[in-house]
């Protein structure tokens, strides 16, 4: 293997696709094709013996689908979605997808999600003994976080939530509809937020308050999203919308 390189599969059930996929990561000098696999189970067991950067996978698939696969992989394995059905997108993300391609998509749709993986190994690989800090101004108005070999610096008021997955944060904010991906840990973003503009509401989420359009039950809702609030963290968050209630 090359330095520097991503080494890959491709894991698609139509032989047209698999081809189309091999022509689209040959011209593209980051990544290095390991295998193709024409179906998950044959991928589970490649994947068993060689060790494996990304896999471009495939959501329906026959025996075993995508999405089944995807929960089986180890851990330092990331993954790209490749699907003909939108409604598989959102539940992509939930199994810590780096990004999803929507059939049929084109050589720049791909490229672009494959960036985003580089852009994720790049942190990864340049990660410090100790986890990125988080640069917070005084006044609590910005933060500065490290992403895409750059120093972001985010308005706090823009923010909706931050969603912790294993070793890397995703900041979701105001008019974007991708997240901006750090690495670092959620814990110690959440000793850098000010308390009374931000909550953890769960392991993996800690939430911008003002950006709670709604509550049902043990749920929140900012926009679309539906976030869970955990057994850990429901008194403190329950007495927080007590204070605010009108009755």
């Amino acid at each position: 293997m090359e330095a520097g390189k991503i080494r890959c599969i491709i894991v698609d059930d139509e032989p047209m696709a698999l081809r189309l996929m091999e022509s689209y990561v040959s011209k593209t000098p980051f990544l290095e094709l390991k295998r193709q696999c024409s179906n998950a189970l044959d991928a589970m067991d490649y994947l068993g013996k060689e060790k494996i950067d990304l896999v471009f996978l495939d959501i329906q698939m026959p025996d075993l689908t995508g999405m089944e696969l995807s929960r089986m992989l180890p851990a330092e394995t990331r993954v790209v979605f490749t699907t003909a059905f939108d409604a598989y997108a959102l539940e992509g993300f939930k199994v810590d997808a780096l990004d999803y391609l929507l059939k049929p998509f084109n050589y720049a749709e791909f490229l672009s999600a494959a960036t985003r993986a580089r852009e994720w190994f790049a942190l990864l690989r340049k990660k410090p003994e100790k986890q990125q800090e988080v640069a917070v101004r005084p006044g609590k108005e910005f933060l500065f976080v490290k992403s895409e070999y750059r120093q972001l610096k985010i308005r706090l008021d823009d923010v909706l939530y931050f969603e912790g997955l294993k070793d890397y944060i995703k900041i979701y904010v105001k008019g974007q509809s991708k997240p901006i991906l750090t690495l670092m840990s959620l814990k110690a973003l959440e000793a850098e937020l000010p308390a009374e503009q931000f909550m953890r509401v769960h392991r993996s989420y800690i939430i911008a308050l003002r950006s709670i359009d709604s509550v049902e039950r043990s749920q929140v809702l900012i926009g679309d999203k539906r976030i869970t609030v955990s057994e850990q963290y429901r008194a403190v968050f329950m007495a927080y919308i007590s204070r605010n209630s009108l009755d």
